[in-house]
């Protein structure tokens, strides 16, 4: 069976040799083994665990997403976030740090768009009153 785990930007998993997989949705853990039906679900934000032929398991980190298998000889998985690790204890640290990397970038943003609508304000009210100067909440009039 094929797995093919993908995000926005990139292809992460492009497998051949896929015996079985593992995955979660809202109702719980499924698995998926060559010849399963047809079948298309939402995934939550979970671990996806495969086993290849030899045995040896693989895991990511899926940021919710939508899997659908195909003819029961293919697993697609579209997510907007997967980080892949070779043991549950290892994903768990990279996890983490991306994390809070992803965190510290969110606030930044959250922080650049406020004084982008701060500065628009600023400038509406400059055009709509010329003359008098913008609304201070820190500034009392007698």
């Amino acid at each position: 069976m094929k797995l093919v785990i993908t995000t926005p930007t990139a292809i992460v998993v492009s497998a051949d040799n896929v015996r079985h997989v593992r995955a979660e949705d809202s109702t719980g853990a499924f698995g998926i083994q060559p010849g399963h039906a047809d079948f298309l679900t939402a995934l939550a934000i979970s671990v996806l665990v495969w086993r290849d032929r030899s045995g040896l398991e693989h895991y990511a980190a899926v940021r919710g997403g939508v899997l659908r298998v195909r003819e029961g000889k293919s697993v697609e998985v579209a997510t907007r976030e997967a980080v892949l690790g070779e043991g549950l204890k290892i994903l768990r640290e990279v996890v983490l740090a991306q994390m809070t990397k992803n965190a510290e970038t969110e606030q930044a943003a959250r922080l650049g768009a406020l004084g982008l609508q701060q500065a628009v304000i600023q400038q509406l009210y400059r055009y709509l009153r010329p003359g008098e100067q913008p609304w201070d909440p820190l500034v009392r009039k007698p």
